[in-house]
C-alpha cells in the first residue's frame, strides 16, 4: 500500500441519550449504542491495528472488534473527547432552559465564549493533532481504525481541511458514522463523513 487510510468511528450512543459528556463522564454504550457500532462495521474489519480512546463508550467496542478480528489494540488518551466543564452531564434541553445566553454564545463563537471550566479549544485541537500525526507517522502505509468522538473527528476533519477552529461545531458526526483520511503523495484528503461500511 503506498497510502495511508485513517478511519474514525465516532461511539455509538452511550447510556442516557444525549448531553454533552466530554471526558469527565464516562457512561457506557446503551444496547441501542452497541447496536449502532455493529452495524457501521457491518462484520467487516479491513484495518491493521485499532486505537482508541480511554473513555468506555469507545474502549469496550475497540476491546471487542480487536479481539473478534484478532488485531492489537491501543488506547491514545489524547483521542478522549474534550472538556466541556461545567457542561457535562448536561443535555441540551438543559442549558438551553437553564443557560440560554450562555448556549447561544458557545455556539456564535466556540473559541472564545467556553463553558465555564471547559477546556480550551485550541488546546484541545493540539492534542488531537499531535495524536492524529503520530498514526500517520506510526502506521504508514497502513489501514487503521480510530474510536473516538465527535468533537475529535471534527478537529481532525478541520486540521486536514485547513478550517478555522471557529468552525468546528458546524460539523455534524452522528454516532457510529465513519470518517476516512486517505493521505498519499504527503497530501491528506477526506474521503468520507457519517459513511458506515
Amino acid at each position: 500500500m503506498d497510502e495511508t487510510i485513517i478511519d474514525f468511528i465516532r461511539h455509538g450512543e452511550p447510556v442516557g441519550g444525549r448531553a454533552f459528556r466530554g471526558h469527565r463522564i464516562d457512561d457506557p454504550l446503551s444496547i441501542k449504542g452497541w447496536q449502532q457500532m455493529r452495524d457501521a462495521v457491518d462484520g467487516q474489519c479491513p484495518w491493521s491495528h485499532i486505537i482508541s480512546s480511554p473513555l468506555q463508550r469507545c474502549k469496550a467496542f475497540a476491546d471487542e472488534l480487536a479481539s473478534k478480528h484478532l488485531l492489537s489494540a491501543t488506547v491514545d488518551d489524547r483521542f478522549k473527547e474534550v472538556g466541556f466543564g461545567d457542561w457535562e452531564g448536561q443535555t441540551p434541553t438543559q442549558l438551553q432552559t437553564q443557560r440560554l445566553e450562555e448556549y447561544n454564545a458557545f455556539y456564535a463563537d466556540p473559541v472564545n465564549n467556553r463553558p465555564p471550566d471547559a477546556e480550551n479549544l485550541n488546546d484541545f485541537i493540539s492534542r488531537v493533532i499531535d495524536a492524529y500525526d503520530d498514526v500517520v507517522k506510526n502506521h504508514a502505509n497502513k489501514h487503521v481504525l480510530v474510536v473516538t468522538h465527535a468533537g475529535v473527528i471534527r478537529a481532525v476533519i478541520s486540521h486536514v481541511l485547513h478550517t478555522e477552529p471557529f468552525g468546528l461545531y458546524r460539523i455534524k458526526v452522528e454516532n457510529a458514522g465513519l470518517s476516512r483520511i486517505r493521505i498519499n503523495h504527503r497530501r491528506a484528503m477526506l474521503e468520507y463523513l457519517n459513511h458506515k461500511l
